[in-house]
Parts: C-alpha cells; structure tokens; sequence
C-alpha cells in the first residue's frame, strides 16, 4: 500500500484541522491505521490508531477528547479530526499502515505516507 497525507496548515489555538490519509494499492482492511506526529528536534509520536474494521481506536492521552480517527475503507481514506487544536500540536503529521495487529510504536508500521505539517499558534 502507498500512503499521502494531506490537509495541514496553519490556524490558531483553538482552532480546527482534519487531516487526510489516501491510501493506493493493497485494500486499506487489511491494515491497522495510526496517525504519528513529529515536531522539530522530538522523536516521532503516536497520536492515535484505528483497527482494521474501524471498530477500535486509540489515542495518545495528550488528545483524548480532542482528536477523532475514522476510516472509510471503501475510499481508501483515514481521518484525523482536530479540535481545540494547541500551540503544542504543532507538528509535522504521518499516516501509517500496520500489517501486524499492534499499534503503538512506529516499528509496528512497514508503509508511512510523506507527512503534512500542522502548525497552531497562540
């Protein structure tokens, strides 16, 4: 599978973004999805995943309550809602597909798409 994020940008605190993932090739039900965020000089982190059937989720606690994940497999797309949107969200976003069942580090993701940045001011 290949994988390109888009939808980032800029807004302020308190904002609204939704990100993007389209997914080509391999149908996207055969992948767990996660959405990772790395800001300057930090180490990529999970933000959030959804099971293959879409009936499971996950996030980081920094954004539970804030972020939603969704997917559409029938569109080869995935969601990532972003409400009340902080200075600390700030970060460029990835979109990953895992064939392994697990879903918390990056090592559990073999196809990542190229990244949208997302920056939030105060």
């Amino acid at each position: 599978v290949q994988l390109q994020a888009f939808g980032g940008g800029s807004v302020q605190a308190g904002g609204s973004l939704r990100l993007s993932c389209t997914a080509s090739g391999s149908p996207l039900s055969w992948y767990d999805m996660g959405w990772f965020r790395q800001a300057s000089g930090k180490e990529r982190e999970f933000v959030a995943a959804i099971s293959r059937s879409g009936g499971n989720t996950y996030y980081l606690d920094a954004v539970k309550g804030r972020f939603t994940i969704s997917r559409d497999n029938a569109k080869k797309l995935v969601y990532l809602q972003m409400n009340s949107l902080e200075p600390e969200d700030t970060a460029k976003y990835y979109c990953a597909a895992s064939p392994s069942g697990r879903y918390a580090r990056p090592n559990d993701y073999n196809t990542w798409g190229q990244g949208t940045l997302v920056t939030v001011s105060s």
